[in-house]
């Protein structure tokens, strides 16, 4: 009987998700709440006063607003860390631990490739990216009039949290791609949440620093640089981030395809 691995692994994953996605979206919300006192008090007037190199990295040029305070503090900083985490720890484990665990050889057992068990698992990844970041949306349009931020319009809300989805399916293509690739759950970990820090800092102080095309090489660029709380639905980032998910688990996925297993 060929194993259901996707859902076996939404299955076996159940309450590590709930854990991320209620975890996620609480913090989310829990910030998002504190507009009211940032607008009203005199938080933003002090931001205005820091240096303008610290308040283009940190996007604030524009605090006060409901889309700058979001951009800034809930999709600029908080959430996206928590999804890049996600992507990665998610996506380590999920054949390299499989591999480490002696459980592939079980699997591998039934009449099932190694290249459908791969795409499997990347699915149950993507099933909780979305989750994860249709949770947010949803919490974010219950506490949107008591907060203050009906000028974001849900259009543009909706779009950021698509793109919040996409990042964390880049980075744990990412690192589920260096898991298939190398067998070793404990490297992919450590080289997907380093390269995802480097590309954090990157994509915040490139126009800092004066070397702007740094930018591109990050995943947050494309995630967040096209100001998806003002603009709406960026689908050309959009779509650089599934084409770089596309290359990263394909390219992963054939030399698992190759190599041979350890036992």
């Amino acid at each position: 009987m060929l194993p259901d691995v996707y859902t076996r692994t939404l299955g076996d994953s159940r309450r590590g998700l709930i854990a991320w996605a209620v975890g996620t979206a609480a913090i989310g919300l829990m910030y998002a709440a504190f507009y009211p006192q940032v607008s009203a008090g005199g938080t933003a007037e002090m931001v205005e006063s820091y240096p303008e190199a610290m308040r283009e990295a940190l996007r604030l040029d524009d605090f006060a607003s409901a889309a700058g305070y979001l951009g800034s503090t809930v999709f600029g900083l908080l959430l996206p860390l928590l999804m890049m985490a996600f992507g990665v720890t998610f996506g380590a484990r999920a054949v390299a631990g499989d591999e480490e665990s002696g459980y592939l050889d079980l699997l591998l057992a039934h009449p099932l490739g190694r290249m459908s068990l791969a795409v499997q698992r990347f699915a149950g990844l993507v099933t909780g990216a979305i989750a994860i970041a249709a949770l947010v949306f949803l919490g974010m349009l219950a506490v949107r009039p008591a907060a203050d931020l009906d000028e974001v319009g849900v259009g543009r809300l909706a779009a950021q949290c698509v793109q919040l989805a996409l990042l964390g399916i880049t980075f744990g293509a990412l690192a589920i791609g260096l898991g298939a690739a190398l067998g070793k759950r404990v490297p992919a970990l450590a080289t997907a949440a380093g390269l995802g820090v480097l590309t954090y800092v990157l994509g915040n102080l490139a126009g800092v620093i004066g070397a702007d095309w740094l930018k591109y090489l990050s995943p947050f660029h494309y995630y967040i640089g096209a100001e998806p709380l003002r603009n709406g639905m960026p689908w050309a980032d959009a779509a650089v981030l599934v084409v770089v998910a596309l290359v990263l688990v394909t390219t992963g996925f054939l030399r698992f395809q190759r190599r041979d297993l350890r036992s």
